[in-house]
């Protein structure tokens, strides 16, 4: 007896014996039998026995992917279903829903990685599918054991399957900081800050000032320095991280410096040692920096 559609996931019906049935048509019913009993060790292996007895036909090959898939071996299952929809499209969707399945299986046990084998494979077998349900716990997952880059897709996935939801920005926002790119965290991190709840607030501000931070150094390295200036002043309008101010105000200050700004610079510099209470090195250096520029005598620089 052949089976198609939800059939084949509620429950596997045994093949009709009859005088005629050839030995893989046994394999098979002793297979569903073994399956119907929870066996799946011994369904898989009546199963493959009827492949080698010449059963090629695509109920078998359902049959051997959806034990696979039950046994949680993710890689077999989807050599199979491809298989099958190799000889019949029509069974993708099949295969697909029975790899998320698996996949939810997977994540309810908290193995994210056999989790996300079984969804590449639902959307190499059916480019496009939903992954409604299953995204965001995925993300989720390989970013609380730091593998960001992994996390990104699903992401960017869950946001596209659901309404824009300012937490889950947040948290795609913070993967693309911990994988160094800053840029493109702040894009986030901007778009959601007015949205998030005051619990949260002040998470997105540290990230914003650290990632200004970051962003405004790489931009002095360039000698880009009005891009430089305005991303410290990032830094210093949002008050985070505290234990960089200090040398946000110290690089206004240089900036300012270096463009002729003298009385903006030096209220820069004074800055430093209001933001650093320890009178570290960089307060010292911005007090020497006030006291050359009020002062230099004339051609010694812009100041």
């Amino acid at each position: 007896m052949k089976y198609r559609g939800a059939v084949l996931f509620a429950l596997v019906m045994p093949v009709a014996a009859c005088s005629g049935a050839g030995p893989e048509d046994e394999a098979l019913r002793r297979g569903d039998e073994a399956f119907a009993r929870g066996d799946l060790a011994e369904a898989l292996a009546e199963y493959r026995l009827s492949l080698a007895q010449g059963a090629g036909d695509v109920d078998t090959l359902l049959r051997v992917a959806h034990a696979y898939a039950e046994s949680s071996r993710i890689t077999e299952a989807r050599e199979y279903y491809l298989a099958a929809a190799e000889r019949d499209p029509g069974t993708a969707d099949l295969g697909a829903s029975d790899l998320l399945r698996a996949a939810r299986r997977a994540m309810a046990r908290q193995d994210g990685t056999l989790a996300a084998a079984a969804v590449e494979g639902a959307v190499l077998l059916k480019p496009g599918v939903s992954l409604q349900g299953i995204s965001l716990p995925l993300a989720r997952h390989f970013a609380r054991n730091g593998r960001h880059g992994q996390a990104l897709p699903f992401f960017q996935k869950a946001i596209r399957e659901m309404e824009t939801d300012p937490e889950v920005v947040f948290e795609m926002a913070l993967a693309h900081a911990e994988l160094g790119d800053c840029r493109r965290a702040l894009v986030f991190l901007e778009q959601i800050r007015g949205a998030v709840g005051p619990a949260r607030r002040p998470e997105v501000d540290w990230n914003i000032g650290n990632c200004s931070a970051d962003l405004a150094i790489d931009a002095r390295a360039e000698e880009n320095g009005e891009e430089a200036l305005r991303l410290h002043r990032v830094t210093i309008g949002i008050g985070e991280p505290r234990n960089r101010l200090a040398r946000a105000w110290f690089e206004v200050g240089e900036i300012l410096e270096s463009q002729g700004e003298c009385r903006a610079a030096v209220e820069a510099y004074d800055q430093v040692g209001r933001q650093d209470l320890s009178r570290g090195f960089i307060v010292a250096e911005a007090e020497r920096r006030v006291d050359e520029i009020r002062f230099r005598r004339g051609g010694e620089g812009p100041c």
